[in-house]
């Protein structure tokens, strides 16, 4: 099962996500679910307990988000930028800074478990850098780009098709594999390849070639990589995501395009806003 972007009306995404100022009711905003399938179970502002998550629901700092088996979430951020988990998964937004009139933002995420995908927004190019997702044990500075990754079994299980990663001992719990998705070559819309910067036990390695991935099995043991993962693994961590060939072909080239519903909204109830961690 694919998941598939929500489009929501700008007057609904205005009742959803109101305007956002400093120190403000609803400061810790940061984005709205787009698309959700099967269970979902998150904790937000207005539910603190742990219940059901729903389309257009708000997300919020500090939430912790879970999704179970068979199931997958897509969220949209209010930056534009997008991120989706696969089964078994958590996640929670640690960090979020967004300034519509400079176009620039920030993004902090912390993988637990599972599966996610990261799909940078054209206000996120202008802050290169200064986003980042964490795993149990690894940092993943992200630069611009798509990137994937998978945390704990799931990640155990694409490595395990993989030749010539060489001995290592698994950690079931924490081993983290990360994928530089894209943009490719063949990217539109003014999209450049972007990188990531992945540090475990204080040695970062980059990875600036899509197609090529990273691994940590466990806390002590250095980063493999960074490698060309095979088609074969490729299409494992796509088919735990959810995502066809298709779709992520057009991921990748609509990576900087605008959505229009989006842009009406922030162009009628976002600019000259900030939210801050």
């Amino acid at each position: 099962m694919s998941l598939r972007l929500t489009l929501i009306s700008a007057a609904t995404m205005a009742a959803l996500l109101p305007v956002l100022a400093p120190g403000g009711a609803h400061a810790q905003t940061v984005g709205a679910n787009a698309a959700v399938v099967n269970d979902v179970a998150m904790t937000t502002q207005a539910q603190p307990a742990r219940h059901r998550a729903v389309v257009k629901e708000r997300v919020s700092l500090g939430n912790n988000i879970d999704t179970g088996k068979a199931s997958r979430l897509q969220v949209l951020l209010l930056d534009r930028t997008v991120f989706a988990l696969g089964s078994n998964s958590r996640i929670k937004v640690d960090r979020f800074v967004y300034d519509p009139s400079r176009q620039a933002s920030a993004v902090g995420l912390s993988v637990a478990r599972g599966t996610f995908r990261f799909m940078s927004s054209r206000a996120l190019h202008a802050s290169p850098g200064q986003s980042s997702i964490s795993t149990p044990i690894a940092t993943i500075g992200v630069r611009g780009t798509i990137v994937e990754g998978a945390v704990g079994a799931d990640a155990l299980r694409i490595a395990a098709g993989e030749a010539g990663l060489g001995r290592y001992t698994a950690d079931p719990a924490a081993a983290s594999l990360i994928l530089l998705r894209g943009p490719g070559p063949n990217a539109q819309g003014g999209a450049t390849p972007g990188a990531i910067d992945v540090t475990v036990g204080g040695v970062t390695l980059s990875v600036e070639r899509p197609g090529y991935a990273l691994f940590a099995p466990g806390a002590g043991q250095p980063l493999i990589g960074p490698f060309l993962l095979s088609s074969a693994g490729s299409a494992l961590l796509s088919d735990m995501l959810g995502l066809s060939p298709r779709e992520i072909a057009r991921d990748e080239r609509n990576l900087l395009r605008s959505n229009p519903v989006v842009d009406d909204y922030f162009e009628k109830y976002g600019r000259g806003q900030q939210t801050s961690p």
